[in-house]
């Protein structure tokens, strides 16, 4: 079997829509080497991933030849043990988490791929933009961090995670930083604590070395922020970054996490501690 560059992991449920858009921007990618792994936690697969018009991109991106792997795996034990199963599917030297309820611009994965393999860092995360958010201007959360040099591994602690760098990537403040800081088209590199999890390109081999997703048997089934966690590991360990333009647009749509209170960060303090003694 030949490997692709990229293996694309796809959590999804209940979302045939938006899972249609997000297939339509992988097959419109510059970049094309890669295949697709989804795994589907919908009730009924007829609803989602075997739904007529799924299966139609799905034969679409086969034909263009990209393997495409379809899990349905509807027991739901949370997004850490979806993040792990879709990981353990990856062959590839980059596995890319790509949410089922976004919409990527034509160059987002050659660009992403372009800056991983120069930074040689952990992850390179596009931060998703809400459109809707366009006339909202917000100076207040737009001090954005660049990376001047190479993006090196920062030794955070505990105490010393910087928190508040999530702010740039809220509403569509990645655009407004965009107009300002790449109105050519350029490559801006950012620092972060972590970017999310809609977009995230990770070096396979460096996430697996921090522990990726293996933790989900510690947590409870309605958990958030494991993302957040595996993240914060490899910035520590390696680095990582954000960059601008994003070319990532959330499609707005309500979570399927609405109950964030019990954090992976919280409930696992013995991982964040780990950074003191790595």
């Amino acid at each position: 079997m030949v490997v692709a560059a990229i293996d694309v992991l796809i959590p999804t449920v209940n979302r045939r829509t938006a899972l249609a858009i997000t297939l339509t921007s992988l097959l419109g990618q510059t970049f094309q080497d890669f295949s697709v792994v989804i795994a589907d936690q919908s009730p009924d697969p007829a609803e989602s991933t075997g739904s007529p018009e799924i299966a139609v991109l799905l034969d679409a991106l086969r034909w263009h030849g990209h393997r495409v792997e379809v899990h349905h795996r509807p027991e739901r034990r949370g997004m850490a043990e979806q993040r792990d199963f879709l990981l353990s599917r990856a062959s590839a030297s980059y596995a890319h988490f790509l949410d089922d309820d976004v919409l990527l611009d034509p160059p987002v994965l050659e660009r992403m791929l372009g800056v991983i393999r120069r930074e040689r860092c952990g992850f390179v995360g596009c931060a998703a933009a809400g459109l809707g958010f366009l006339d909202d201007v917000r100076p207040d959360q737009q001090g954005i961090e660049l990376w001047e040099g190479p993006v090196v591994p920062e030794p955070l602690t505990p105490e010393t995670v910087p928190w508040h760098r999530h702010e740039v990537n809220n509403a569509a403040n990645p655009l407004h930083l965009e107009r300002q800081l790449a109105p050519e088209g350029g490559v801006v590199r950012y620092k972060v604590a972590w970017v999310g999890g809609a977009n995230v390109l990770f070096d396979r081999a460096k996430l697996g070395e921090v522990g990726g997703f293996s933790f989900w048997p510690q947590l409870p089934p309605d958990h958030a922020g494991e993302e957040v966690l595996a993240e914060l590991l490899l910035v520590h360990t390696y680095g990582g970054c954000g960059i601008l333009p994003s070319g990532t647009y959330h499609l707005c749509l309500p979570t399927n996490v609405p109950d964030r209170r019990r954090s992976a960060l919280e409930l696992l303090p013995g991982r964040l501690a780990s950074l003191n003694s790595a």
